[in-house]
């Protein structure tokens, strides 16, 4: 399989969990005990989730670092435009998209988010 469609197949699983966990975040836990507080609590379920997701993808795959980079990047960059075509669709401008990621809870976000697309170099295949 090559590192686009591994890519796409690591979005779509990790994005299927985040949207299930943002929606339970955003409605639930970010009012009782706020967005940064919130975010921590998800942060850790969502990286777990990745790692799970990622190492299972690369099972059976020989890829080169700079394909992982490819695999990591190329969901990195889907979900950066899946996110902001939902902040779109309901309702937030491009401008206020670009500024809560310069808060905590957006930054830890982003964080997570980029530790999500780096996953790919650090994770031994398991085995198959």
């Amino acid at each position: 399989m090559t590192a686009l469609a591994l890519g796409l197949r690591y979005f779509t699983g990790v994005f299927a969990v985040g949207f299930l966990l943002g929606t339970i975040r955003t409605l639930w836990l970010a009012p009782a005990m706020g967005d940064l507080a919130a975010v921590a609590v998800e942060l850790p379920v969502m990286i777990a989730a990745s790692w799970w997701w990622c190492r299972r993808l690369l099972a059976g795959q020989t890829l080169a670092m700079a394909e992982r980079a490819v695999m990591g990047g190329s969901a990195f960059l889907l979900l950066m435009l899946a996110e902001f075509g939902l902040a779109m669709a309901f309702g937030r401008t491009p401008g206020v998209y670009w500024a809560s990621f310069f808060t905590p809870a957006g930054l830890l976000g982003l964080a997570g988010q980029l530790g999500f697309a780096a996953l790919p170099l650090f994770i031994k295949p398991a085995r198959r």
